[in-house]
């Protein structure tokens, strides 16, 4: 979901880091106060293809959900899901067992939050294909993102999905079969021979997968709307969209996760649908996971601005046509990427954005309701905070994720590449051949033991609290990606000054 991103370019420092731009002034969020809220479901989005939170850590944040203004889930289970029989292959190490999915559901409904489950069929398949048994389904052999419409394989493939997933799942009225990012589509070798045919098109082909996954829905469960990603259709014409018959199926969960997003565009988009035969919309913005591929720390005021935006685009909307809004919040941008914004450290703005969208706009009464809420003294929407002590589940890790990126990198590169003593008598000419003037030691090993002291057990804190929310997995994943590098510099100076120690003696 992670085209036409803004990336948004970090520079972590000492101190508070300002955004671009500021939020309205106090007059202004009154203006945009509405008397009642647009959205009727407000969905919080749990991507579970990186970080996945142990079943025990979402029984702790289920209740500040359903507090914070969410009545339903948008679950993304990816790998997680616990496949059996010939899927069995799609599971991870970590997956849920069928007893944690029976229990994630009952800890829902227990706080009013409604499950949507969210499985991919067309586009972003790389969790299925890159196993040796399905990628002969690719839609280009080297590329496992897409799979290929043309087989008849393929298509039993994604009903087998859904038909498994459906299969713990009651009571459901949407199950989202997503089908965005549909890279490379005909590209392939047997799309480019369909495509030779006069009357194929691209739009055509997307559009029959998207209908064969979508009728079966609708035959095999009746209940059930199947809800797509609609930046597939955005360029289709409306003559495509309307004789192809795909409206009379499903509902549409339209996305832009921009502080930004054009307010008008989006109404036009809405009314070229609406004029294909579409009768009900979603809305996604994004509460973390939008703003930076290896983003640690979450920008609060990039993602409130976007919600501001949403409710400007409701408010313009005819009544009664939008079902809901769905909050993402993206743990990667595919499968094979690294992790971005863990779940603890996006919940302060989740919360902001719940509250606004629930309370129709931000306002200082919804930042102090969040302070309380999440048992913050202070939360500032327009700048990160150095320091961060909170009551919500997963305070600490924030706290330590923020210590980390605001001070490990700069506190090692400011020892090692601005103190004179280590860049003047310890270069790497000095660390290879272990010399060392005698006197030069007690001007920076000291300090070099302490800050390497300081930060290990920092990470060791950091990996306690870890242990008790994620699979060692994902925490063995963020410290190589987020610690490593610059502890282990650190640590490599020290081995070589102990050595060069021990030359002197």
């Amino acid at each position: 979901m992670m085209r036409q991103m803004r990336q948004v370019v970090m520079l972590l420092l000492f101190s508070s880091i300002s955004l671009i731009g500021v939020l309205p002034t106090a007059n202004a969020e009154e203006n945009i106060m509405m008397v009642s809220p647009p959205f009727e479901l407000r969905l919080v989005h749990l991507d579970l293809k990186g970080a996945p939170p142990r079943v025990s850590y979402l029984a702790e944040i289920f209740p500040l959900l359903h507090e914070l203004g969410a009545n339903g889930i948008l679950l993304e289970y990816e790998d997680m899901y616990p496949y059996d029989g010939e899927l069995k292959p799609l599971r991870s190490n970590d997956a849920y067992s069928p007893a944690e999915v029976k229990e994630i559901l009952k800890l829902a409904k227990s706080h009013d939050l409604e499950v949507i489950p969210l499985i991919q069929t067309f586009g972003h398949m790389e969790f299925v294909l890159k196993h040796k048994e399905f990628c002969h389904l690719r839609e280009v052999a080297m590329f496992p993102n897409t799979v290929n419409p043309h087989k008849e394989d393929s298509l039993k493939l994604v009903i087998a999905m859904i038909q498994q997933v459906m299969a713990l799942h009651d009571d459901l009225r949407w199950f989202h079969i997503g089908c965005d990012e549909v890279y490379y589509l005909g590209e392939g070798e047997e799309s480019k021979e369909w495509l030779q045919q006069e009357e194929n098109t691209i739009e055509k082909l997307c559009l029959d997968h998207m209908k064969a996954v979508a009728s079966h829905i609708v035959s095999a469960h009746p209940t059930v709307k199947p809800i797509v990603w609609d930046d597939m259709l955005r360029r289709m014409s409306k003559e495509t969209l309307r004789d192809s018959g795909l409206a009379q199926m499903i509902e549409l969960m339209i996305w832009d996760y921009s502080p930004d997003l054009d307010v008008e565009s989006k109404a036009n988009l809405i009314e070229k649908y609406q004029r294909c035969n579409f009768s009900k919309f979603w809305f996604a913005s994004a509460f973390k996971g939008a703003t930076g591929v290896n983003q640690c720390l979450t920008l609060i005021g990039h993602h409130l601005k976007n919600q501001e935006q949403w409710l400007k685009v409701a408010k313009s909307c005819p009544a009664g046509i939008i079902r809901g809004i769905t909050l993402t919040g993206w743990q990667r941008y595919d499968h094979f990427s690294v992790l971005c914004e863990l779940l603890p450290v996006g919940i302060p703005s989740l919360a902001i954005c719940l509250q606004a969208l629930k309370n129709g706009g931000y306002s200082e009464k919804v930042r102090e309701d969040v302070e309380k809420l999440l048992g913050l003294s202070h939360l500032e929407i327009n700048s990160f905070m150095s320091g961060i002590t909170g009551t919500f589940p997963g305070n600490e890790i924030l706290s330590f994720v923020t210590q980390i990126a605001f001070y490990l990198k700069s506190s090692i590169d400011e020892l090692l590449e601005n103190n004179r003593y280590v860049t003047g008598w310890f270069s790497p000419y000095h660390r290879k051949r272990k010399k060392i003037h005698p006197i030069m030691i007690h001007h920076f090993q000291p300090d070099a033991v302490r800050l390497l002291t300081k930060w290990t057990v920092l990470t060791e804190e950091l990996q306690t609290a870890m242990k008790k929310i994620f699979y060692t997995t994902a925490i063995e994943e963020w410290i190589e990606e987020n610690v490593e590098p610059s502890l282990q510099r650190l640590q490599g100076t020290v081995d070589d000054l102990n050595c060069a120690v021990q030359e002197l003696s």
